[in-house]
């Protein structure tokens, strides 16, 4: 989304409080990056943050399952409050703009309009080359991601954490390839 559109309306403060990001950076970006892009865009704020919290990871397994519990229950009829926890802001705007770069059988959550002939993706500008780099070394990680774990093939899977912009290192690779075992 580009953050001039947002001029009019100037809540772009809140908008990088909420994904944890400088306004800054969005302004320098013109773009609203996704929430998740907050662990490259500040990887060592993230990492000293992370040694002194739970793990992201087991705290939205807990929110999931306290929403299913909550979605059990059939009188539900509003969206829980629990669900602003879950995270994933602006994901299905953002993985838009990267149609471009995908190969054809990857999948992304895009806006749509559904009518009576199915849905129709909403039109999206294209990705800016200094987002898009990100976005394809994101994409390579999880192509072979997925193809390590479909094959169990350790090496490939070592690889694929090469491959990913968190961790690049052969030794870290190897470290947390061990740790999934």
């Amino acid at each position: 989304m580009n953050v001039s559109v947002l001029k009019p309306f100037d809540h772009t403060h809140e908008l990088a409080a909420d994904i944890g990001l400088p306004r800054r950076l969005l302004d320098d970006l013109g773009a609203i990056p996704s929430y998740y892009l907050h662990h490259f865009y500040a990887e060592r704020a993230v990492v000293d943050q992370q040694r002194h919290e739970q793990p992201r990871a087991a705290v939205v397994a807990e929110i999931e399952r306290a929403l299913l519990q909550l979605y059990r229950d059939p009188a539900l009829d509003t969206k829980p409050p629990l669900l602003e926890q879950r995270g994933g802001s602006f994901y299905s705007e953002a993985a838009t703009q990267l149609l471009a770069a995908l190969f054809a059988d990857d999948v992304v959550e895009l806006p749509a309009r559904v009518g009576r002939t199915g849905a129709v993706p909403l039109a999206q500008l294209p990705l800016a080359p200094e987002l898009l780099g990100l976005v394809q070394h994101v994409a390579a990680y999880e192509r072979l991601a997925a193809r390590a774990a479909a094959a169990g093939d350790d090496r490939l899977a070592r690889l694929a954490l090469m491959t990913n912009p968190l961790v690049r290192e052969y030794a870290l690779a190897g470290e947390l390839l061990g740790q999934l075992r």
